[in-house]
């Protein structure tokens, strides 16, 4: 009696817990499992699909994280790489990190005509004692290394862009501006002067149970020459801890370099927070900071902890963000503060 009595329990137990489970699947609040991978932006569901030919053949986190998002900065139409905006004096300049699951990372900014700074920035974690590199010594390594130098000509797109900023040379801030395009690989449209911060960043968890991550970007359009945002930072764009979980960053890089975000996620979820609410409490961090000013930017969090759990929040609606995994596909509309 006792025996029939454990196993309708038990029974029960499992129909509720699959229950949950595939509720989670449908609303997308918390992806369970692994290996899994979340990336920002409407960008982030191709290139996920690129990491995901790594991750579901038991591949490492970190070459899922390099993969997918080189295929970003291989668009010469999207909004990252050197098809993307240049500075205020018309140069493309552009910045990246990675970091793996033992606590190795590599990072480059302020690189000129290369093509894949993700990649250097793996070559400056593997074979150079550094962690960051920038600008001509930056670009004599990726040469070393094998990588061409690209020739230094701006995109239709991001000519056409240039010219219409110079009109006015004004930076005004465009909220959510990563978006503002028709299709995944479509040109952005500006207006008015607008500037834009354009990243991708990723963070995966393979079979192994391993987590990597990594961030790259072309920085805030018409910046001051040799600005360099969150993006490259390990700690602020990117962070890491195998025994917690893995964080990117997008948005106003100078704000989330202020308190240190995707570390500062990273110490939430180790505190118990999931990774939605580590976001969200960061993100909080962040207004109180700014205050009033908070409705002129756009800050977003994406992560994913040890369980395979995934979650992303931000400061103002708009933020999208893409997950794989074996069971789910989707773009989701992250939370918001204001």
């Amino acid at each position: 009696m006792l025996g029939r009595r454990k196993f309708l329990h038990n029974s029960l137990l499992g129909s509720v817990s699959a229950l949950a489970t595939n509720h989670e699947w449908q609303t997308g609040e918390s992806v369970v499992g692994k290996p899994i991978v979340i990336s920002t932006w409407n960008e982030g569901k191709p290139a996920n699909a690129v990491a995901w030919q790594i991750l579901q053949k038991g591949g490492r986190a970190l070459d899922a994280v390099e993969a997918g998002v080189m295929i970003i900065e291989d668009s010469q139409n999207c909004c990252v790489g050197l098809g993307a905006n240049p500075d205020r004096d018309g140069i493309v300049t552009l910045d990246a990190c990675i970091m793996d699951e033992h606590f190795n990372c590599g990072a480059v900014a302020f690189l000129e005509r290369i093509k894949h700074p993700i990649s250097v920035a793996r070559r400056v974690m593997e074979k150079t004692p550094h962690v960051f590199l920038v600008g001509a010594g930056a670009q004599q390594f990726a040469i070393a290394e094998g990588f061409p130098l690209e020739e230094q000509k701006l995109s239709t797109n991001a000519k056409e862009a240039y010219e219409n900023w110079l009109k006015k040379s004004e930076y005004k801030p465009a909220v959510n501006i990563e978006n503002r395009q028709h299709g995944p690989y479509a040109p952005l449209q500006f207006e008015n002067g607008d500037w834009n911060h354009d990243t991708i960043g990723m963070v995966a968890l393979d079979t192994n149970g391993n987590l990597s991550g990594s961030c790259t970007t072309s920085g805030m359009g018409f910046k001051m020459r040799g600005r360099v945002g969150d993006s490259p930072i390990i700690g602020a764009g990117l962070y890491v801890d195998n025994e917690v979980g893995a964080v990117a960053a997008t948005g106003q890089g100078e704000d989330v370099i202020r308190i240190c975000g995707s570390h500062t996620v990273v110490e939430f979820m180790r505190q118990g927070l999931s990774p939605e609410q580590a976001c969200k409490k960061t993100v909080e961090r962040i207004f109180k900071i700014k205050g009033a000013k908070a409705k002129d930017i756009q800050v977003g969090f994406i992560a994913v902890n040890k369980k395979g759990q995934v979650g992303a929040f931000a400061l103002q609606k708009g933020f999208t963000y893409a997950v794989k995994s074996k069971d789910a596909e989707y773009l989701k509309d992250a939370k918001f503060l204001i």
